[in-house]
């Protein structure tokens, strides 16, 4: 399928705002947002977990306060968050079970760490992508990947394929008045999905659930209100571009039919 990537690098639907941690909000050691409860629900028990853009460390103080994880290191690249994540660490009691690191990544992941799962959760999909991409060299191959890209998922399933890992769940949710997609992976040799599989998701296409149903029936709006944009512009819109997102407004029609 030519150029569905593209779309995510000028998104045409409204872009969730980076929601990795829930700033603002005072830390409740027992519960998370609906969203991040989602993601805790995918990582195993007992898990060494990676909380990659962990902001304030909120998904592995929960599941450490829980006594659902072993361990935990939370990364961070940029400052505020990283001492937002030291400090939840500190308040909380947690210095011996989780390591706040300041890095870009997966570079946060040092080999004694023995890690067990991966989460990468609240930014674009191409970012995580990139980010598992730039650090494979710390993939051990062993990792469950839980992630929660906000937009962007087909490219990440692309590289997933690529890399062969297999999507092992998928979830659709509604926050607020956003749609989160939520992709569970793990390695296991050579993966296949079709084009239309990386776009909606293989699980997706099967369980058809309503959040998933709802998402799609507002993409297809957006994307009908850009193919009249297109129409009206004065600028000729390049023909490749009107193409690339008539074919994915008829695979969204095709889907809802």
């Amino acid at each position: 399928m030519h150029g569905i990537a593209r779309q995510n690098r000028a998104p045409i639907r409204p872009q969730a705002p980076d929601v990795r941690g829930e700033k603002g909000r005072q830390l409740n050691q027992q519960t998370l947002s609906m969203r991040l409860e989602r993601v805790a629900a995918h990582v195993p028990a007992g898990a060494r977990l990676a909380d990659i853009g962990s902001d304030h460390g909120y998904l592995p103080v929960a599941l450490l306060r829980r006594g659902l994880i072993a361990a935990a290191v939370a990364g961070e690249v940029a400052l505020t968050p990283f001492h937002a994540a030291q400090r939840s660490v500190r308040e909380n009691a947690l210095d011996s079970g989780i390591s706040v690191r300041l890095a870009n990544g997966l570079a946060a992941i040092e080999p004694g760490d023995g890690i067990t799962a991966i989460s990468i959760c609240g930014m674009g999909g191409e970012t995580i992508r990139d980010i598992l991409d730039s650090g494979k060299a710390r993939l051990n191959g062993e990792e469950r990947l839980i992630l929660q890209p906000n937009g962007g998922e087909q490219p990440l399933r692309q590289w997933l394929m690529d890399h062969g890992y297999r999507i092992l769940c998928e979830e659709v949710l509604r926050e607020n008045r956003f749609f989160y997609e939520i992709i569970v992976a793990e390695r296991a040799g050579p993966v296949s999905y079709t084009a239309e599989e990386l776009y909606f998701g293989p699980l997706q296409l099967q369980a058809r659930s309503p959040a998933f149903l709802a998402k799609w029936q507002r993409m297809l709006r957006l994307k009908q209100k850009t193919l009249a944009h297109f129409a009206r512009a004065r600028q000729a819109v390049p023909e490749e571009k009107v193409q690339d997102i008539a074919r994915q407004a008829r695979w969204i029609s095709e889907l809802l039919a």
